[in-house]
C-alpha cells in the first residue's frame, strides 16, 4: 500500500513539474516607440530581445541566426508563420513569402519600429493572419551602425530622439554593397535571401530630397528592368493596387520623390535601381521589391505608422488578390528571360513615354540666403497645392549583350568562383585539361571615376572587342551553365559592359596592368627584323605613320606598336578571364 501511495505522489509531482514547463512567461510587448509616444527606437539589444520573447510566447514566430556581420554579431531572421511552420522548402509550394529588411541604414530606423508591432500583433491575434502569406524580416541589418547610436547624424531629420549611423562597422553603405559583397553582411543577406526565397521583397528606408504633403513614398523596382511578366504585374496590378488600398485606409502615397536642388513640380524621374542596391538585386532572381521611402522632414510617429500601414496593406493585397499568380508570373517570367537570345545590360530614361501624377506639394521659390547670400531653396507649407506632374518612369535599353550557353572561368578567379556559389549558382567543373571553342572580350575603352565610392574606383562607359579562339583549360576551371536560376544573376555580374558587373567594380583590375615590358635600346634590333619578316606589319606600320602625325613622332608609340605584334606581348593583358560559350 505504501508503495503505491510513493508512486502515485511521484506521478503527480511529474505530471504537476510538466505543466509547470508548458506554462510560458508572460512578456510585456508594449515596444519603446509606444511607450515613448512615438518618439524613440529602441536600441539593437532592445529589439533582439523583444523578438526572443516573441518567438518564445507565440509558436508562429521563429527567430534564428544566421551568418555574421562586420560588426561581429549574426543577422537575425525572424519569421511569422500562420501554420507554425518554419521550413522554407515545404513553405514555399504553398504560400507566399514576404522578406522584410530593416535598418539597413539604421539612422532610417521606422521599418524597425513598425515591423515589430506588425509581427506582434500578427501572432497575438490583433491583426487577423494571412493564410497564404508567411512574413519573414531582418530586424536590423546594419547591426553595426545601430550599435553606432547618436542624436546628430540625421541633420535634417526630424526624430527619433537617438539612431544609428548610415555606415556599418567597416563604414560601408550597405545599401550598395548588394552586388558586390564586400562586407559581411552582405555574405549574410545573400544566405538568407537564398534560405528564403521571398516572392515579394520590402526594404524600409526614410527620405528627403524635397518637401511635399505625403508621409508616404514607395520606390518599386523599375518595371522595365524587372522584365517581361513580373515587370508588367508590378506596374499594372501590385503598384495601382497598393495604392488604392492605402488611400481606402486613409494613407496617400506617392513614387519616391527623386529630385535635388529643385522643386518636384517641375517633373521627375523614377530611380533606377541597378544590383548594388536591394531592390536591383532582387530583381536578379525575379522577385517583386520596392523600398518604402518615408519623409523625413515629418514626425517619427506618422512615419511609423504609415510603415506598417503600407506593410499591412500589401500582406493584405498579396492575400486577398495576388497569391494565387505570384509564383506562376515570377516563373514565367525567368522561362521568357531563358528564351531570349539577347539581355539589356544598359539602361536609359525614355523621356518619350511618361505618367501624370495628382502631386500634392508646397509652393517653393529661391531667395536670398541670410547665411551666404547666394539664392536658397525655400518651402512655403501655407501654400499647399495640388496639381499635375509628369513622372517619367519608363526606362528602355542601350546595350544588350548576346546569351551566350555558358562561361568558363579559370580557378584562379576564386573571389568570383566564392560571389557565385554565395548566390546559388551551379558550377560543374572540368575533369581534365581540355580545349574550347570560345568567344573571348578584350577590354577596348573604360573610364574610371576619379573619387573613390564604397571602397572602390569603379568603371564605367565600359566596351570590350571579342572574337573565337580555342583556348585551354586546366582540370578544376569551371564550365557556368547560363540555363539556371541564377540567370540573370550570371549575366549582370560576368558581362563587363554591365552597369554593376564585376569588372566595373574592379575585381579584374590586375588584368589592366602589363607584366612583362620591353628595353627600347634592346628591342629596337629586333622591331627591325620583325618588320622585315613580316611585310604586312610593315605596310600596316608605315600607313600609320603617314596618317597619325604624333604617331610617327613617338618612337616609344612605334615600338610598343611592334611589340605588341610580337610574340612578346602577354596574353593576359586586357583580355578578360571570363570566356563564353556560344550556343
Amino acid at each position: 500500500m505504501k508503495k503505491l501511495l510513493f508512486i502515485f505522489c511521484i506521478s503527480i509531482y511529474i505530471s504537476c513539474n510538466s505543466e509547470k514547463k508548458e506554462i510560458k512567461t508572460t512578456y510585456d510587448f508594449t515596444t519603446i516607440f509606444e511607450k515613448s509616444g512615438g518618439t524613440q527606437t529602441p536600441t539593437y539589444p532592445e529589439v533582439i530581445t523583444f523578438y526572443k520573447n516573441l518567438a518564445e510566447q507565440y509558436d508562429e514566430i521563429n527567430l534564428e541566426a544566421i551568418g555574421n556581420t562586420d560588426a561581429g554579431k549574426p543577422l537575425h531572421l525572424v519569421t511569422f508563420s500562420p501554420d507554425g511552420k518554419f521550413d522554407f522548402d515545404a513553405i514555399r509550394n504553398e504560400k507566399t513569402i514576404l522578406l522584410v529588411n530593416n535598418g539597413i541604414h539604421p539612422g532610417e530606423s521606422d521599418g524597425i519600429d513598425a515591423t515589430m508591432m506588425l509581427m506582434r500583433d500578427l501572432a497575438s491575434g490583433k491583426k487577423e493572419a494571412p493564410k497564404n502569406v508567411v512574413i519573414a524580416t531582418i530586424p536590423v541589418y546594419n547591426i553595426g551602425g545601430s550599435l553606432n547610436r547618436n542624436s546628430g547624424t540625421r541633420a535634417n531629420q526630424n526624430g527619433p530622439e537617438a539612431y544609428g549611423f548610415r555606415g556599418n562597422a567597416q563604414n560601408y553603405d550597405l545599401n550598395r554593397d548588394f552586388i558586390k559583397s564586400d562586407t559581411r553582411n552582405a555574405k549574410a543577406f545573400a544566405e538568407i535571401f537564398h534560405k528564403v526565397q521571398p516572392d515579394v521583397f520590402v526594404d524600409n528606408h526614410v527620405s528627403n530630397g524635397a518637401d511635399y504633403q505625403y508621409t508616404l513614398t514607395h520606390l518599386f523596382t523599375q518595371h522595365n528592368k524587372l522584365g517581361h511578366e513580373a515587370g508588367e504585374f508590378l506596374h499594372n496590378t501590385m503598384m495601382p493596387d497598393l495604392e488604392t488600398t492605402l488611400l481606402k485606409n486613409n494613407w496617400d502615397i506617392t513614387p519616391y520623390v527623386n529630385v535635388y536642388g529643385r522643386t518636384p513640380d517641375s517633373g521627375f524621374s523614377q530611380f533606377m535601381d541597378s544590383p548594388r542596391y536591394s531592390t536591383g538585386y532582387t530583381t536578379l532572381f525575379n522577385t517583386l521589391g520596392l523600398m518604402v521611402e518615408t519623409h523625413m522632414l515629418k514626425p517619427y510617429k506618422p512615419r511609423v505608422e504609415g510603415t506598417y500601414a503600407l506593410m499591412e496593406a500589401l500582406i493584405e493585397n498579396i492575400e486577398t488578390k495576388q497569391h494565387a499568380n505570384i509564383k506562376s508570373i515570377r516563373k514565367k517570367t525567368h522561362e521568357s528571360f531563358l528564351n531570349s537570345k539577347t539581355y539589356p545590360v544598359q539602361w536609359t530614361l525614355d523621356r518619350d513615354q511618361k505618367s501624370v501624377l495628382n502631386f500634392k506639394g508646397y509652393e517653393g521659390a529661391f531667395v536670398e540666403s541670410e547665411v551666404t547670400g547666394q539664392k536658397r531653396l525655400k518651402y512655403d507649407k501655407t501654400k499647399p497645392f495640388t496639381k499635375e506632374v509628369d513622372y517619367f518612369n519608363f526606362f528602355k535599353t542601350t546595350k544588350e549583350v548576346v546569351v551566350p550557353k555558358a562561361y568558363v572561368i579559370p580557378q584562379g578567379w576564386h573571389n568570383i568562383i566564392e560571389l557565385l556559389q554565395l548566390n546559388n549558382v551551379t558550377l560543374n567543373t572540368i575533369q581534365n585539361d581540355t580545349l574550347i571553342d570560345v568567344e573571348v572580350y578584350h577590354i577596348k575603352d573604360f573610364e574610371t571615376y576619379t573619387n573613390p565610392f564604397e571602397g572602390h574606383y569603379t568603371h564605367y562607359n565600359t566596351e570590350v572587342t571579342k572574337n573565337l579562339q580555342k583556348i585551354g583549360f586546366k582540370q578544376g576551371d569551371f564550365i557556368v551553365n547560363t540555363d539556371q536560376v541564377a540567370f540573370r544573376y550570371l549575366l549582370e555580374t560576368l558581362e563587363p559592359e554591365a552597369v554593376d558587373s564585376f569588372f566595373n567594380w574592379n575585381f579584374f583590375d590586375t588584368i589592366l596592368q602589363q607584366k612583362e615590358g620591353f628595353s627600347a635600346y634592346v628591342f629596337e634590333d629586333e622591331a627591325k627584323e620583325l618588320l622585315e619578316k613580316n611585310p604586312d606589319w610593315k605596310s600596316e606600320f608605315e600607313t600609320l605613320k603617314a596618317r597619325d602625325k604624333e604617331f610617327a613622332k613617338s618612337a616609344s608609340q612605334q615600338l610598343r606598336w611592334i611589340y605588341k605584334k610580337s610574340n612578346h606581348y602577354e596574353k593576359a593583358h586586357l583580355r578578360y578571364p571570363i570566356f563564353r560559350i556560344l550556343k
